[in-house]
């Protein structure tokens, strides 16, 4: 079936639906590109993606399949998927792309001029669109992208709504889950960690309540000053316990500390940016997905100092307070694009909480 994309500034980009065709009623969303080669599964279950039509930049889709293994969650956050060639594998124990999100009920646009549609996103910045099937009508006379600003946070929507655990023998792990990922989970657990993942707006005494040795801030999809309530928790939370943030909860802590965040023109999201370490003047490959940064700006007034920084254009990468046990990464440490350059900040996180019990135990 014929389709359509849509920008803001109106701009058309013409091409095939997949996926649930049902779904290309006018769908909405933040149009953004990825610039990974793979991980298209992972891409499109990330909760970070919530609210967002995914560009992938490289033409080939779908060419080695879905698997069950995967899945960064139990669902497709994202929107809509763009690509160039949705190409139709049949693989023993995989399934195809298009099944996917027909079982999701997400739809997909392809034969896009992505090379085109990337170039005026990095250009003129992200904008909102809508994809819209031939025949399907109803929201060109009208302003469709006015339908993204949802009147729930996109935390909220993706947070868990209970506390769950993923027992342990080592340290006990709270996870403020902000949309996070089941790698990270998996990390933490690989490691030994006692996990209990609570919702985003758990506040401090019930965090507490579950005596943990350490707090790990998730990923998340949105804008971090739309969750003042989450920021003004994780404030309540410094001092006490070590923390790590990964992405938004990079994000997160830094507000929590004075700091300010900014808009990026079109962000950063893929599995090859690189990022120095400024203490070592070692270059790591990361992958990345945010749509927001960290002003560098007054963070050594704050007691801040930058670990990492984008080879790229310069943007803070990374976190660690002068005298508080806390610290942050932009880039997602998990992933390992590398495929081991930052999987060590997990082993540091457990470090400092090991040393944090020490000292408790040797008062």
């Amino acid at each position: 079936m014929d389709g359509r994309l849509v920008l803001e500034d109106g701009s058309v980009f013409e091409g095939k639906i997949f996926g649930d065709v049902d779904c290309a009623r006018a769908v909405t969303g933040e149009v953004v590109f990825n610039t990974g080669m793979t991980g298209y599964q992972e891409i499109l279950t990330d909760p970070s993606y919530a609210g967002q039509m995914v560009v992938l930049t490289y033409p080939l889709i779908g060419n080695y399949g879905i698997s069950k293994f995967f899945s960064e969650s139990n669902k497709i956050w994202a929107k809509a998927l763009i690509v160039r060639e949705s190409y139709f594998t049949d693989r023993k124990n995989f399934s195809l792309l298009d099944d996917f999100l027909k079982k999701h009920k997400v739809v997909g646009i392809s034969e896009i001029d992505t090379r085109r549609l990337t170039k005026r996103i990095r250009s003129y910045g992200t904008m909102n669109g809508y994809i819209q099937a031939e025949g399907m009508r109803g929201a060109s006379t009208e302003e469709p992208w006015d339908k993204t600003k949802e009147k729930v946070s996109l935390v909220q929507q993706v947070t868990t709504e209970h506390t769950y655990r993923l027992p342990g023998k080592g340290p006990r792990v709270v996870v403020m889950d902000f949309g996070v990922k089941k790698d990270i989970l998996k990390r933490l657990n690989y490691l030994g960690a006692d996990v209990m993942v609570v919702p985003a707006y758990s506040d401090a005494k019930y965090i507490y309540s579950l005596r943990p040795d350490g707090i790990l801030l998730s990923n998340g999809p949105g804008d971090p000053q739309d969750v003042p309530e989450i920021v003004a928790t994780v404030k309540k939370l410094l001092g006490r316990v070590p923390i790590f943030g990964i992405c938004l909860g990079h994000q997160l802590l830094a507000l929590a500390l004075g700091a300010e965040t900014y808009k990026l023109k079109f962000g950063h999201r893929g599995a090859n940016h690189p990022v120095i370490d400024v203490e070592t003047g070692r270059t790591i490959m990361t992958s990345q997905n945010h749509g927001y940064a960290v002003r560098e700006k007054d963070l050594r007034r704050l007691g801040l100092v930058v670990t990492h920084k984008n080879l790229n254009d310069g943007t803070v990468e990374g976190l660690r307070h002068r005298y508080l046990p806390a610290f942050s990464v932009q880039f997602h440490p998990e992933a390992s694009p590398g495929p081991m350059d930052s999987t060590h900040l997990f082993e540091e996180f457990f470090e400092m909480m090991f040393k944090r019990k020490a000292e408790e135990q040797a008062i």
